[in-house]
């Protein structure tokens, strides 16, 4: 049904000379040699293993722990935690070997996760978290009731589809009820489902998740503007556009993210036509040299006009997507832009403006994308630097944001030192301590040259069982 694909078999296959030279032609070991990295993979899983046996003790089957306090916060519905920051550990527990941790995380999940929840659940958020963390620990473990509650609640998100004219999901459903609401909404959250719905079609046969996913994703696309850009918020039931402005940052990051992703899991010729289409558009109207740095501003999706130079620390992830499609020096390119913002802030704030070097929102909540994208670019390129930024993206995390019972938001990057909150999110324990653990530990669990990783990190193809 589906093509056997992956993005890294993509990126080789397309990134030529750059590429075939880089650690997909030569495996990690090769690109280990000038460093031993083995004690900084020790320490990340130290780490990890500190910050989960916290959550184990002070918060078991809580959506967050809050690391200054030990209390626990619900994520998805204010009173009713589904274990979410659990489900997200469950695959780079397993990456990092702590088999027994990873047991008692399965047991917890078979004997108490359950979504029959009267109350309105955010479609995507739910989609890459838990249909994603589900379906990631069962490519992992192979325990059937992970790929059961995954189907499960993918199931109770298709209203959002099959209830809209357009086929653009709203924005919430109720997990209970199937009643949906909120179709003011944005290309990220129309957008971001290819990967989790499409190995949910691959493994159990059907095709509904996939191609709900895709005709959302080719309403988005066929609305382009005259210069091949697409504003961010949408309207679910008109397919209207809402606003002018065009972003690579949030809300617009992972919808080009999943184009490229759907091709490179499935084989789709359609969303690589789609992603390359809109890819070049952006690299002609978006991109911008500034002292020497590459930065996508936000312009107008209609006329190109500039409309704000500040930059999310969540864009940063861009620089992989663009390594990983073969676009491997407007990749690198980007990414010695943030490495700059990292050079002067330690920590890079949430969001900056580039054309002062100054921060525009100084808090950081524990962000990985700059890890994510250090990754991409190293599994691209083989290029020791990666791996350097992101030990100092790791070290610089260590020093601020670790306290009494795990790592905590930041609210004031620019402060001395830095002021934390209390909250450590989800995407901690399926994010940046993945990446880190990947890009150090050379970790036979995970095939480097064959692998996908979804926007939130879940493992989907790749591991070694």
């Amino acid at each position: 049904m589906f093509g056997g694909v992956s993005r890294r078999t993509v990126l080789r296959l397309m990134g030529g000379a750059a590429v075939a030279g880089g650690l997909l032609a030569a495996g990690p070991a090769a690109a280990s040699a000038s460093r031993n990295w083995k004690p900084v993979a020790e320490s990340v899983r130290r780490e990890y293993l500190w910050a989960w046996q916290h959550y184990v003790d002070r918060a078991l089957g809580a959506d967050h722990i809050k690391p200054i306090s030990g209390g626990r916060e619900d994520f998805f519905v204010q009173g009713h935690s589904i274990g979410l920051s659990l489900v997200e550990a469950v695959d780079t527990l397993w990456l990092m070997e702590a088999d027994a941790e990873v047991a008692l995380a399965v047991q917890w999940i078979e004997d108490n996760l359950s979504f029959d929840v009267d109350a309105p659940f955010q479609v995507f958020e739910t989609n890459i978290r838990m249909v994603g963390g589900l379906a990631a620990a069962y490519h992992c473990t192979g325990a059937p009731r992970l790929l059961e509650l995954a189907v499960d609640v993918a199931d109770r998100l298709l209203p959002a589809f099959t209830e809209s004219p357009t086929g653009l999901p709203y924005r919430y459903v109720n997990l209970a009820t199937g009643e949906v609401s909120r179709p003011e909404t944005n290309i990220v959250e129309v957008g971001t489902y290819i990967a989790e719905f499409g190995v949910l079609s691959e493994w159990t046969g059907d095709r509904r998740y996939y191609d709900l996913a895709k005709r959302a994703m080719r309403v988005v696309h066929d609305k382009r503007t005259e210069l091949g850009l697409l504003p961010h918020d949408i309207h679910a039931e008109t397919g209207e556009w809402r606003n002018r402005q065009a972003t690579v940052g949030p809300p617009g990051d992972s919808y080009y993210e999943y184009l490229w992703d759907g091709y490179a899991l499935f084989g789709d010729e359609d969303l690589r036509r789609w992603y390359d289409t809109l890819t070049d558009a952006i690299l002609a109207h978006q991109a911008e040299r500034r002292d020497g740095l590459l930065w996508f501003p936000q312009v107008d999706a209609f006329t190109g006009e500039v409309l704000s130079r500040e930059q999310s620390v969540l864009a940063g992830f861009y620089a992989g997507l663009l390594a990983e499609s073969g676009r491997i020096d407007e990749g690198r390119a980007y990414h010695d832009a943030f490495n700059a913002a990292q050079e002067k802030f330690g920590v890079i704030p949430n969001s900056l403006d580039y054309a002062t070097m100054s921060a525009a929102d100084p808090g950081n909540a524990v962000r990985p994308e700059f890890a994510d994208a250090a990754l991409m670019l190293w599994l691209a390129t083989g290029d020791e630097i990666f791996r350097e930024r992101a030990k100092t993206h790791y070290d610089n995390m260590l020093r601020t944001s670790k306290t009494n019972y795990g790592f905590a938001g930041l609210t004031d990057v620019t402060a001395k030192p830095p002021s934390q909150e209390d909250s450590c999110p989800g995407y901690w324990w399926s994010e940046q301590m993945k990446y880190y653990w990947l890009l150090f530990s050379d970790t036979p669990r995970f095939d480097y040259r064959d692998n996908y990783l979804s926007t939130e990190a879940n493992l989907l193809r790749g591991a070694r069982r």
